[in-house]
């Protein structure tokens, strides 16, 4: 079976994890949440593995949904295939004694430069020293969360708000480390003042639709911001920053971000502190996750 299934590279294993959530649930829609992503790329997903294996896996006729002849022989496959992918990364992972206390982390980019290098330091004090690989941001959440879901990483530091739902199974807990507050800044003018204000027709630099402060922005103010005068969209806070600072507008962004630029008048407050955003600094990791350091680790953050 070994040989034959991988005699190509293509396929990728979130599809096979796709195909067993639907296999499960017998509804796109519901597998679709299931793994964070949106029905139409689920589906799509689908297909590219039903193409890869050369025929139809779903019988899309029926309601609900049912697995074809091939569908139910695929799925002892798609399981075993996983096993052995994921069983064999973790041997590879615990070769040697430095591998031992290495650490995967997904960080949102802020937050891999604010908050990870301060807080990675206090680790190595109180559980001695960590080797820490630190995974980029994707850019968008579905991303950052499947791979904390798919396993390709031990932790996953985040912000959380209310309006960014954590659609993550009871497996996976998490700690909040901290807060932050996320500021309506402007470049000012010659008088000091704001650039930009919130006001009737202002500029503004948005997030893109997929990334965290993206749905956070939408979800708080999203309906108070004039679409016609966004003047530019990025997915990286650190960006907009750049942009604000510029003049084309004003942006909602991270406060540990803007503190420096703040106290020397570079960027102003652009709003009233109502326009304030709070949010959570969250760690998230899968009790499914056996590696001791990850244990470690997690026993620690237990303590106060």
């Amino acid at each position: 079976m070994t040989a034959g299934f991988f005699r190509e590279l293509r396929v990728e294993v979130k599809w096979l994890e796709d195909f067993l959530a639907l296999a499960r649930t017998l509804n796109f829609s519901k597998a679709a949440d299931e793994r964070h992503v949106t029905q139409s790329a689920f589906s799509r997903r689908i297909r590219q593995l039903e193409g890869w294996v050369g025929t139809s896996l779903i019988d899309r006729a029926t309601y609900p949904s049912r697995l074809t002849a091939a569908g139910e022989r695929f799925v002892p496959v798609a399981e075993q295939s996983l096993q052995v992918l994921y069983q064999a990364r973790r041997n590879l992972q615990h070769e040697d004694g430095t591998d031992a206390r290495t650490v995967t982390l997904t960080a949102l980019h802020t937050l891999s430069f604010t908050f990870f290098p301060d807080w990675l330091s206090r680790l190595n004090a109180r559980i001695g020293p960590i080797v820490s690989h630190l995974r980029a941001d994707s850019g968008t959440m579905e991303e950052n969360l499947n791979s904390l879901i798919d396993g390709e990483c031990d932790f996953l530091l985040t912000y959380q708000h209310l309006h960014v739902p954590m659609l993550l199974d009871p497996q996976f807990e998490h700690h909040t480390l901290g807060r932050e507050t996320i500021l309506p800044v402007s470049a000012p003018g010659t008088d000091g003042a704001a650039l930009h204000r919130i006001e009737p027709g202002f500029n503004h630099v948005s997030y893109q639709k997929t990334s965290f402060f993206g749905q956070l922005v939408a979800g708080t103010i999203g309906k108070r911001l004039p679409a016609e005068n966004r003047v530019h969209v990025g997915s990286m806070s650190v960006g907009l920053k750049g942009m604000v600072a510029a003049g084309f507008g004003l942006a909602w962004i991270p406060e540990s971000l803007v503190k420096a630029e703040l106290a020397d008048g570079r960027l102003v407050y652009a709003a009233d502190p109502e326009w304030n955003i709070d949010v959570e600094i969250r760690v998230y990791r899968s009790r499914e996750n056996r590696r001791p350091i990850v244990g470690r680790i997690w026993s620690m953050l237990d303590k106060p």
